[in-house]
């Protein structure tokens, strides 16, 4: 198979580009009456110019029968059916997903978060915090009562109140109770979007207005701010702390650790001692090494410090106490914070994953509010309306019995995108479970309402891109073609080259011609550092002494002296070593770089026929190629083509022109 001739269908994600299509789009041939036009023809050929390697296939003439040949082949893979293929259609439902993201959020509302979220990467802040806990979709008299409970916290805090009795009295985080409200050090990422926004925001030492987020109101307290000490890998050995309370099961425990740190001084193995010593069962197998952490992310602080306090690889700390048992830590490795351009695409993926994400995705919708227009059906929305009881409230609400009613439009976009009204009611349903305390009832529906329509109007944005965007349009079908010629040539050529043996061997007895060997030698190559030992092993070779022979005499239990490498070259190879010549006999010592080296050339074997075995892997992919080129001639005879020859000639005159 010469991939050269698929790469119209398989080399198609490398740019997503729109050409400027200045030509006028013609009929350029057609396949069974079916048209393919001069601006797509115009748009490949351009694209792939810079990828093929052939410049035979750079000829217009040939280029066109090569494009119509990977049409007759989609048209045959329709006809086959594979298009309905369940892995086809997954396999491009999640390309599609994927593309689809470049034109689904705001780019320019994505790049000031990614550049937002690396700045604050550089920083750690240390904060605690106060939680007056509220639901999401709390009432508004709630909401207010939660909101002045958090400012009172706040004022008692800025009149002289420790923060630390306020938190363990006042907040309603269940952690409190023991952390004092503490959160430790934390960068960006590790909060939700809002908290993490009003710390960064937050001078060290003062304390913020409440900040709402989804578990209620934040009283932060920004304790400390330093530099991101990045991430780090290292390894351990722990004891861990007695669950009596002992002194001299403690003392034991401590004099374990102090054992076990004699032993790394007097030399042993740190990951034999982990694994023989260590009672972290997690990691003790793996000879104590944890996963990659960063500040905050571990449950012990003392932990963390020393960690990172360590400078140099594979070095290990003194014995330490954390509050789950004594450690001794060895650094692996630090890992700095990474440039911009290199973090961008995981900047990228955290922010989708984020609270972040709604600013993307309601900009977008702002933008398509103003795009189409959305008109409602009134009254099937009061209709709705009527139907939702406060029974919602507890979960027994339930959907009408007669949903036939509802089977009329609720609201159109666009003038052409129609959205029922039992689609809205089953929306209703689902979000039922939410068990919002939003009242009157009226109001929720309305607030629901808003996010159906929302979700409704990007689902018709999405389903568009390919009218929105045709450079997006030209890349699915692209890509769509690809999967489908891959499948059908799976099918047709490349299996079919490899289970037939008996097609396999007599086409490689009919081209026999093509697979010869050119004059080969069998040679033994020896190369050292010492002159002296290369001379050692050229008298070795006059004496015809094995490889293994002279690696006895000249090697020792201390030293590898001299490397022997024994071979089979063939005139013209890429690899043949200097000196060589085909012939026996022993070359003269000579040098390249540090190594010294002399060649054996043992045995001299004439040109002549290579066997199928030499050549398997060759003659299967050469085969394949013979039978697609007789399956394409087949294909000609399959479907009716057409060529328009004169808007070709017009069309091979233009990229001429502009190339």
């Amino acid at each position: 198979m010469n991939i050269n001739k698929i790469i119209l269908g398989l080399a198609l994600a490398l740019n997503c580009a729109a050409f400027a299509q200045t030509e006028k789009k013609e009929v350029l041939f057609t396949v069974d009456d079916k048209p393919y036009y001069t601006d797509e023809f115009s748009r490949v050929y351009k694209k792939n110019l810079d990828l093929v390697k052939d410049e035979s296939q750079k000829d217009l003439n040939q280029y066109l029968d090569l494009y119509i040949g990977y049409k007759l082949k989609i048209n045959k893979a329709n006809k086959l059916g594979l298009q309905y293929n369940t892995k086809y259609i997954n396999e491009l439902k999640s390309y599609r997903t994927q593309l689809s993201k470049n034109y689904t959020s705001d780019i320019k509302v994505t790049k000031a978060l990614i550049d937002e979220g690396y700045i604050r990467y550089q920083k750690e802040i240390r904060a605690s915090h106060i939680l007056i806990t509220l639901d999401e979709n709390a009432t508004p008299a709630d909401t207010l009562k939660a909101y002045h409970k958090a400012l009172d916290v706040r004022k008692k805090a800025l009149a002289g109140e420790k923060f630390e009795d306020l938190a363990v009295n006042f907040s309603q985080d269940p952690s409190a109770k023991e952390n004092k409200g503490d959160l430790g050090y934390f960068s960006a990422f590790r909060m939700v979007y809002a908290f993490e926004t009003a710390a960064f925001k937050t001078k060290k030492g003062d304390i913020s207005m409440p900040v709402r987020t989804r578990f209620g109101y934040h009283v932060i307290k920004v304790v400390d701010s330093r530099d991101n000490r990045g991430e780090i890998s290292v390894a351990h050995i722990m004891i861990l702390k007695p669950t009596s309370n002992n002194p001299a099961d403690t003392d034991k425990a401590k004099s374990t650790i102090q054992d076990i740190y004699t032993k790394l001084k007097q030399g042993e193995n740190f990951e034999n001692l982990a694994n023989q010593f260590s009672q972290d069962k997690n990691s003790a197998s793996k000879g104590g090494v944890l996963p990659r952490f960063g500040s905050g992310q571990l449950s012990s602080e003392e932990f963390e410090n020393v960690a990172f306090g360590l400078s140099t690889p594979n070095k290990y700390s003194e014995p330490f106490e954390s509050q789950f048992g004594w450690h001794i830590v060895k650094l692996i490795e630090k890992y700095p914070i990474k440039k911009l351009s290199e973090m961008e695409r995981e900047l990228d993926t955290k922010i989708r994953k984020d609270d972040r994400s709604r600013l993307i995705t309601n900009s977008l919708t702002s933008k398509l509010r103003k795009k189409y227009t959305v008109v409602r059906d009134e009254k099937m929305y009061a209709k709705i309306k009527a139907l939702v009881t406060d029974k919602y409230y507890t979960g027994s609400w339930l959907l009408p019995s007669n949903m036939k009613d509802f089977n009329e439009t609720l609201v159109t976009i666009d003038s052409k995108y129609e959205v029922k009204a039992f689609a809205f009611l089953k929306a209703l349903e689902g979000l039922q479970k939410a068990e919002s305390k939003l009242k009157p009832i009226s109001k929720l529906v309305d607030f629901y309402y808003k996010d159906f329509e929302d979700t409704q109007l990007n689902i018709y944005y999405n389903d568009n891109l390919e009218k929105e965007f045709p450079e997006f349009s030209n890349v699915m079908d692209e890509y769509r073609d690809g999967l489908l010629l891959f499948d059908l040539m799976e099918r047709e050529i490349w299996n079919k080259a490899k289970q037939d043996t008996l097609g396999l061997s007599n086409y490689f007895k009919e081209n026999q011609s093509k697979y010869q060997w050119k004059t080969r030698v069998e040679i033994l190559t020896a190369s050292s550092t010492k002159e002296d030992i290369a001379k050692a092993a050229k008298k070795l070779f006059k004496k015809d002494q094995t490889a293994d022979a002279i690696k006895g005499v000249l090697n020792t239990n201390d030293a590898v002296n001299v490397m022997i490498k024994q071979e089979i070259i063939e005139e013209g190879a890429d690899n043949m070593p200097k000196n060589i010549t085909f012939k026996k006999g022993i070359s003269d010592i000579y040098k390249e770089g540090e190594f010294y080296f002399v060649n054996k050339v043992e045995k001299v074997l004439p040109a002549g026929p290579k066997s199928i075995d030499d050549v398997r892997g060759k003659v299967i992919n050469d085969y394949q190629q013979y039978l697609e080129d007789n399956w394409v001639a087949e294909l000609k005879k399959e479907f009716k083509v057409e060529v328009n020859k004169d808007v070709f000639e017009k069309i091979k005159a233009s990229i001429l022109k502009n190339n």
